[in-house]
């Protein structure tokens, strides 16, 4: 779950329609300085499911009795969170081998990126435990994909690397697009090509659904992106009415 607020309307966006704006770019991703996306399909589908794994909590997200409304993403705690990436590279397997792969290792690359697991030592094993079994995971499809000509040039340390790093991408553009951003916003570590660069978003004309992007990463001069959220319009008073209103309009 995250959020957006727009003439101090607040709006939930869940993971999964994130992710769909993060397979949106996907699709519409690459140029002669951004290269091609490959192989195009498995990448893109797992753009778009990256956050598959959240479903389930989204199905019934629970409450922060702070705020009264549902936890954002970063407000989940670790023994949650890693429950659930866990249990994403399963939902992801019947898409795809190499979906379910990219699905594993943007789980484990957020936790290698952002350490403040550290700082507690019960949410240092529970993450450490996860990292391990997901690596083992990802080391035993590699040497399936291996076997398989139509992928053996996409499980190259390279290629894995450069497309862990896209799926990266899309995912960080799209919480930007969705969260909204105000000033302008850069993006390190960007693939292209041949190596790598930074990409930044800024606001235009102080109208917040258009941006600009530097440099330009895109196949098209103009691209569009679509994603649904939801508008809340008071505080829960409690977990059990806050998950009736979740489900009913």
């Amino acid at each position: 779950m995250l959020y957006r607020t727009i003439n101090n309307t607040r709006i939930c966006i869940t993971q999964p329609t994130h992710a769909w704006a993060a397979g949106q770019l996907a699709r519409v991703w690459g140029n002669e300085t951004f290269g091609t996306v490959t192989p195009y399909e498995a990448v893109c589908l797992g753009a778009e499911q990256h956050d598959i794994g959240w479903i389930p909590w989204e199905a019934a997200p629970t409450l922060n009795p702070n705020t009264g409304y549902p936890h954002s993403f970063m407000e989940v705690a670790p023994e949650i969170h890693t429950q659930l990436w866990a249990g994403a590279k399963h939902l992801a397997m019947p898409m795809g081998r190499y979906v379910a792969l990219l699905v594993s290792l943007h789980g484990t690359g957020l936790y290698e990126r952002f350490t403040h697991w550290k700082q507690s030592a019960q949410s240092t094993r529970v993450v450490e435990a996860f990292l391990h079994a997901e690596k083992q995971f990802q080391q035993q499809l590699i040497a399936l994909l291996e076997q398989d000509p139509a992928y053996q040039p996409d499980v190259t340390p390279d290629r894995i690397a450069h497309n862990q790093r896209l799926v990266a991408t899309f995912d960080a553009l799209s919480l930007a697009i969705c969260m909204g951003i105000a000033q302008p916003r850069s993006f390190e570590s960007v693939p292209i090509a041949a190596g790598e660069t930074m990409v930044t978003l800024m606001p235009m004309d102080d109208d917040p659904t258009r941006l600009s992007v530097e440099p330009w990463c895109f196949q098209t001069n103009k691209v569009s992106v679509v994603f649904e959220g939801r508008i809340l319009k008071q505080k829960a008073r409690g977990c059990y009415a806050l998950l009736l209103d979740w489900r009913h309009e």
